[in-house]
């Protein structure tokens, strides 16, 4: 996902020339930040910078429902299988997005489910992101063997630019490195965006962020409405059918029937959403073009389109094996009960 404003910048490489010879170099950028603000740590006890002097450390700032943190995701895992005992300290940097993501069970749960192993500083207020003047996710920062600042990246992308990086610190402290680079084999939602025929943006349905919504009315926000569906919608125009209240961060199904429209185009469509409180699991289901997906379901629902929500997280819900075109996909939540975050394309 993109910064707390929703705003994503280009990135330009940090590995300059130096003038007086060929060799690259990287620029300080100043002290590794410390992590004192952590709420709780997970797979570790406390780190700090000084406890940390010797080693190279990459910091990732992420949070779990952040598809394009799960894309970088099968890099972090291997980085560390790979040079942790040759001196890397991974540290992920869980700052949540959404209000369920601050809960430390579910935190705890989803750090289990992703597989990792390396530690994790809990940063619900802030303070770690605050520390580092971060404003992003994903956003990976490497500090050298002395504690200081060498690289950044924004965003997902730049894995054999990032692997040289660590590589190159890590032989600067000593380490004896093959030079090979890792090959993650991604799956599900950790697989790479289709960048090529990626038309569609990453999507709010809450109306602090929302965009495209051709029913939205600010009379009727926080307010349970019904919705009377139906319009036309053009690329990356979604609408709401049946009884919804549209609030600050979600919409909220509250009637039986109720349905989202999205006019999208892209192989994959993903949708951050989960039961609504009090409510268990959610039966949902999913129609491309009005028809089951068939082959062009996603990993969070069969060929049907049947799924059910259980847990608040990303749900993968069409991956496009042939030619990607424009197309509505449409979930239906038969009981209500839903809660719907963002829509997210790959």
């Amino acid at each position: 996902m993109s910064d707390e404003d929703g705003q994503r910048r280009p990135f330009r490489s940090l590995l300059h020339r130096r003038p007086d010879d060929d060799r690259d170099h990287l620029p300080d950028e100043g002290a590794l930040a410390p992590f004192t603000r952590a709420t709780a740590w997970l797979n570790s006890p406390p780190l700090t910078p000084a406890g940390l002097r010797g080693r190279v450390v990459l910091v990732d700032f992420w949070t779990f429902t952040c598809v394009n943190w799960l894309r970088t995701a099968p890099y972090l895992r291997a980085w560390h299988a790979k040079y942790a005992s040759a001196g890397l300290t991974v540290i992920g940097v869980h700052t949540p997005e959404f209000g369920f993501e601050h809960d430390l069970p579910t935190v705890t749960d989803r750090v289990r489910q992703l597989g990792i192993e390396y530690p994790v500083a809990v940063d619900s207020d802030y303070g770690v992101w605050g520390d580092f003047d971060n404003h992003y996710w994903p956003a990976l920062y490497v500090a050298d063997a002395d504690g200081r600042l060498r690289y950044h990246r924004f965003g997902e992308g730049e894995y054999a630019m990032t692997e040289m990086v660590l590589q190159e610190l890590l032989r600067d402290a000593g380490a004896d490195l093959d030079g090979s680079l890792i090959m993650p084999d991604a799956r599900g939602l950790e697989v790479a965006a289709d960048w090529p025929t990626l038309r569609s943006p990453e999507t709010y349905l809450g109306y602090g962020q929302s965009s495209g919504f051709v029913s939205e009315d600010a009379g009727l926000y926080d307010l349970s409405s019904v919705y009377p569906g139906g319009a036309r919608l053009t690329l990356n125009e979604w609408d709401l059918t049946g009884r919804w209240t549209q609030t600050r961060a979600a919409a909220v199904s509250g009637g039986a029937d109720g349905r989202v429209s999205f006019a999208f185009h892209a192989r994959d469509v993903n949708l951050v959403m989960g039961p609504a409180a009090g409510r268990g699991a959610v039966p949902f289901r999913v129609l491309l073009d009005g028809r089951p997906p068939g082959e062009a379901h996603g990993t969070d629902i069969d060929a049907a389109g049947n799924g059910v929500l259980d847990q608040q997280n990303t749900y993968q819900l069409i991956r496009q094996p042939g030619p990607i075109a424009t197309r509505l996909v449409e979930l239906v939540f038969p009981d209500g009960g839903a809660e719907a975050y963002c829509f997210t394309f790959g």
